[in-house]
């Protein structure tokens, strides 16, 4: 997998990208919601409105999960394409694999996950807070 320059915009560049082998999906995610935080509330309605090319129907649940957990947490409306019954798993799908989590993801997994039979941890979609003093860049332009 070769290096991207940028980081994902919008949730259908997570799509792009994993389609095309770009960057693995998990990581394209990861990268997207540390492009987020930095976001005003146009750029977000804009970077959750297009729908996503398929990638696989469980990344294709989990984008429209995802956009419409941002997109909730944000006071922003869920993009229509999120209600799409092929962004709806019919079996539940836990992340990591372990029997031994199930109870733990039933729980802590957020409702937009939820309601697509995807269950991930409470954490599985945190980053860190990027902030001055914890970039090494100065508080104020200039200091």
């Amino acid at each position: 997998m070769r290096r991207v320059a940028n980081r994902p915009s919008s949730i259908a560049d997570i799509a792009e990208r994993a389609r095309s082998g770009s960057q693995s999906f998990d990581a394209a995610v990861r990268e997207f919601l540390d492009t987020w935080q930095s976001l005003a509330a146009q750029q977000r309605l804009k970077a959750l409105a297009a729908m996503p090319d398929p990638v696989g129907t469980v990344h294709d649940a989990y984008l429209a999960a995802l956009a419409e957990h941002l997109a909730l947490s944000s006071n922003l409306t869920a993009p229509s394409w999120t209600e799409e019954p092929d962004r709806f798993l019919t079996e539940p799908f836990f992340a990591g694999g372990l029997e031994s989590l199930k109870a733990i993801l039933l729980v802590e997994s957020p409702l937009a996950f939820r309601r697509r039979l995807i269950f991930i941890s409470a954490d599985g979609l945190s980053r860190p807070v990027r902030t001055p003093s914890n970039t090494g860049l100065p508080a104020t332009p200039g200091s």
